[in-house]
């Protein structure tokens, strides 16, 4: 009979609901702190049980109203739920723009939401590239509901697919050119769509153009993305965009796609982190190593094409392990 792991005191800390330990740690994981690598392979197993709900969709559109409002009604419902926002990042310090989040309600003082602001720092697709690992660490801390807010960099936002169990995306009145770019992008990661700003004129026609979409797309394992009218500001329809993102999270698990779809993820999160590192390594042996030094001046002076050079850097790197 197998042992069980004894977990580093900071994953106990996090696992215990201590939320400045959570806090710490999602910073290291930031940094790329060294410490994080043992505490993120410690936590993985207590991972992969949240309704991770991605929101997507250009700026302006009231994202983060969104989130506040459905942090209330979870709150309403004790729910518990902790809440990633990716911002973009500042070209000059790398932090987050809008790190501050002044337009979400912090509620400090309850231990069942917990805020976490992220700068995306380069990376595209909408998210960070540690999003992953900081909704995980949400996960382990017993979080049954993570929402992600992506950049709100429009069709690009395509990223929080490989993260997220559910998909919404947002959208507003008088965005139909939006709408004809959703064919290209988000049209084809969302589960939901929701027009929010839907007290604006022009709500009516957003909803038809997006329902026609929906209808007209091929569905994924038998699902057909809904089409969900709300207003954060009234407040109208929270209810029913929770509601809708529920009834998707029960089709997952009762077709058993989510454990199919988990399982893709993951894959191509083993391929990235592969990728990564192997380029890293590379990248540091064209300037190190002779012989690849070698190899890169035959480049550089046309006496080997580049696509023979990474056949032969991948080789040597293979030989060496």
């Amino acid at each position: 009979m197998s042992r069980p792991v004894r977990l580093p005191p900071t994953a106990q800390a996090i696992v215990r609901g201590d939320r400045r330990a959570l806090a710490r740690a999602i910073t290291a994981v930031e940094d790329g702190d060294a410490s994080a690598d043992l505490l993120l392979r410690s936590l993985y197993a207590r991972s992969g049980n949240a309704a991770v709900v991605g929101l997507a969709g250009p700026l302006g559109v009231g994202k983060s109203s969104l989130v506040n409002a459905l942090v209330g009604l979870l709150r309403a419902r004790q729910k518990p739920v902790g809440v990633v926002a990716v911002d973009p990042s500042s070209p000059f310090s790398g932090g987050s723009v809008l790190g501050d989040r002044i337009r979400l309600e912090r509620r400090a003082d309850d231990p069942d939401v917990f805020f976490r602001s992220m700068a995306s720092r380069g990376a595209v697709g909408g998210i960070a590239s540690t999003t992953t690992d900081v909704v995980r660490l949400l996960e382990a801390a017993g979080f049954p509901t993570v929402l992600v807010e992506t950049v709100g960099s429009g069709q690009v936002d395509v990223a929080i697919r490989e993260v997220a169990t559910t998909r919404v995306v947002v959208t507003a009145p008088h965005l139909g050119d939006e709408v004809q770019t959703l064919k290209a992008g988000l049209f084809e990661i969302a589960d939901v769509f929701c027009v929010n700003k839907s007290d604006l004129p022009g709500a009516d026609v957003a909803e038809r153009d997006l329902a026609e979409l929906a209808s007209l797309g091929a569905s994924r394992d038998g699902w057909r993305p809904t089409v969900v009218r709300t207003s954060a500001t009234t407040p109208s329809g929270i209810e029913e965009l929770w509601s809708a993102i529920e009834a998707h999270e029960a089709f997952r698990a009762a077709s058993g796609d989510r454990a199919g779809a988990e399982r893709r993820r993951l894959a191509a999160e083993i391929v990235d982190r592969v990728r990564d590192r192997l380029a890293g390594e590379v990248a540091r042996a064209l300037e190190d190593d002779p012989a690849l030094a070698r190899l890169l001046d035959q480049v550089v002076d046309r006496a080997l094409d580049p696509r023979t050079a990474a056949d032969r850097v991948l080789e040597q790197r293979l030989r060496a392990r």
